[in-house]
């Protein structure tokens, strides 16, 4: 993962300070509220309804163990004991005081962390592949163009007061496991017919209330220029995006009611951006800057590029055998896999982690995977860097029973070892492709808990099999809910599992929280009884369409509005 510079670690203290200095003239009352928020929204601090809400940025999901055990302390000793891990790879506390936000800062800068960028209508943080550096289907790896994004865009002061919030992505392997189309700006990793490395750029995805697929406005754009194109984009942005109604002010609306003259004038301003340049060089990302940042990503002390010897094979039966399947993923060395902590555990919101929990995953990550963590785009964690070995050892062969059953204790002779533990603290949960919450709001993540509660959700684990059947909230997934409102069928992200990227077709007015599960029961119901034999629940959707599964859903509103 990247190593911070000391350039890096003064600028996070230092805006640690600055923003000490901001909160305490604010808590003195010489710094008013309204002043005082922009800045506070600068470095991820937010007020809800309940509490104040802080987001930490995972720069495109890297984490180490001591950052982890970081956020655990700050969980025990300043929120609830809890966090909360996004599908934008942020980690969020949900009851911290404002009062106690700059100690927090300064406990986070002496990890390299911090919020800057994490909130307010700015670039937010750069999310990527989870798999990135390790993925066997990898074509470039993303992580240090991901990183330089992340440093050109911090305190940008061009792009510090968008219309809305920006949000990228970035993968390079030949799987999207970003979900690139569903950003503000896609960018896909490719090599052209010469062998020279270049980005599909897409512009214009969005989910939200008016979920839209991203339009491909350059196929093959070199590399040295990514960061100039994307100026272009923004500044284009930044001149024609509405700002009298929130609702409308993202980029997708901008593309979407322009079209072509959108393109047109992102292609005119980056024109001027290179002719501005006498010698066509200067504006563009030189050789040597990026090789200054490939130089901070190396393999972990004790990986070679060999890889390490293989495992011998063995038979794989029972829960062992599916969390294998589901939890363990292949890898571009041989002899090392990369494993998936998941935290989707019934009666829990989707990237709720304990304080306990976090530090078992980081003990986890320094016995098994050299320090190293990674947040997934599904809201798990990740171990990048496990032997193959170490998977099959008699201890993890059997662990399978309590990833089924994570909420009992393991109680024997091995109960000391580093797996159990993770398994005592109820890490890991068998199935890590649970529907997954893209937002942090409270009533929508109680929602997600009572939904979870149901038996239609364990119906449909043991239904929805392999992981690319799963349900999802999101209108761009099989299954989708906005907050509390819609759900939705048929959407994919655009991997290679899910197939193009497809918005969900709504499937009829808006539900009540307290009728979500059973409209989903219903569904659930309506999908049994049509699919074939093997079927994926998205390929019957597809099959037969939503009509089938309308009613059904339906007449879960008229049973309530008939009980009421």
């Amino acid at each position: 993962m990247y190593r911070y510079t000391e350039f890096d670690r003064l600028f996070v203290h230092q805006r640690a300070a600055q923003f000490r200095d901001q909160l305490e003239r604010n808590l003195a009352g010489t710094l008013g509220d309204d002043e005082f928020r922009p800045l506070r929204l600068q470095n991820g601090w937010y007020i809800q309804r309940h509490a104040p809400m802080a987001r930490i940025a995972v720069p495109y999901g890297a984490l180490a163990s001591n950052q982890l055990r970081r956020l655990a302390r700050i969980a025990r000793e300043f929120d609830r004991g809890y966090a909360h891990f996004t599908t934008r790879q942020n980690c969020q506390f949900n009851w911290i005081p404002l009062v106690k936000s700059a100690d927090v800062m300064d406990l986070l800068a002496d990890v390299d962390m911090h919020g800057i960028q994490t909130s307010g209508n700015c670039i937010r943080n750069i999310t990527s592949d989870a798999l990135a550096g390790v993925a066997p289907d990898e074509i470039v790896d993303p992580r240090p163009y991901c990183e330089l994004l992340r440093q050109w865009s911090t305190l940008h002061p061009e792009f510090a007061f968008l219309p809305r919030k920006f949000k990228i992505a970035v993968s390079g392997a030949a799987e999207d496991r970003a979900a690139i189309a569903w950003h503000d700006i896609g960018l896909q990793l490719a090599k052209n017919e010469r062998g020279e490395v270049g980005f599909k750029v897409l512009v214009g995805g969005g989910m939200g209330r008016t979920p839209i697929i991203a339009t491909v406005v350059r196929e093959f754009l070199p590399w040295q220029e990514i960061l100039l194109f994307i100026e272009a984009i923004v500044r284009v942005y930044n001149r024609y995006g509405r700002r009298d109604n929130a609702y409308k002010a993202r980029i997708k609306i901008l593309v979407k009611a322009e079209g072509q003259k959108f393109i047109d004038a992102v292609e005119a301003e980056f024109a001027h951006i290179l002719a501005d340049d006498v010698d066509g060089a200067a504006h563009r990302i030189p050789e040597t800057e990026l090789e200054r940042v490939k130089a901070s990503f190396v393999l972990p002390e004790g990986v070679s590029e060999a890889g390490a010897a293989p495992a011998r094979p063995a038979n794989a039966t029972g829960a062992f055998a599916r969390w294998l399947q589901r939890n363990v993923h292949a890898h571009r060395l041989p002899g090392y896999r990369a494993v998936t902590l998941s935290l989707k555990r019934a009666g829990r919101a989707p990237g709720d982690v304990t304080a306990a929990q976090m530090d078992a995953a980081a003990l986890l990550a320094d016995r098994h995977s050299h320090g190293e963590l990674r947040v997934t785009h599904d809201q798990n964690l990740l171990l990048p860097w496990v032997r193959e070995s170490e998977l099959r050892s008699p201890v993890a062969r059997r662990q399978g029973r309590w990833l089924r059953e994570p909420q009992h204790r393991p109680a024997d002779r091995h109960d000391r070892l580093p797996w159990r533990r993770l398994l005592r603290a109820g890490q890991c949960a068998l199935d890590p492709d649970r529907r997954r919450d893209h937002r942090a709001l409270c009533r929508s993540r109680r929602a997600g808990r009572h939904r979870r509660h149901r038996p239609a959700h364990q119906r449909l684990h043991q239904l929805l099999r392999p992981p690319s059947q799963r349900p999802h909230r999101h209108p761009r997934r099989r299954q989708g809910r906005q907050g509390v409102v819609p759900v939705s069928l048929g959407g994919s992200d655009g991997s290679t599992l899910s197939g193009t990227s497809v918005p969900g077709k709504v499937i009829g007015p808006s539900f009540a929280a307290d009728e979500v599960a059973d409209a989903l029961e219903a569904v659930i119901e309506t999908y049994k009884a049509q699919r074939t034999s093997g079927e994926r629940f998205i390929d019957t959707v597809r099959r037969i369409g939503i009509e089938p599964f309308k009613a059904p859903a339906n007449a879960v509103r008229r049973a309530t509005a008939h009980a009421a």
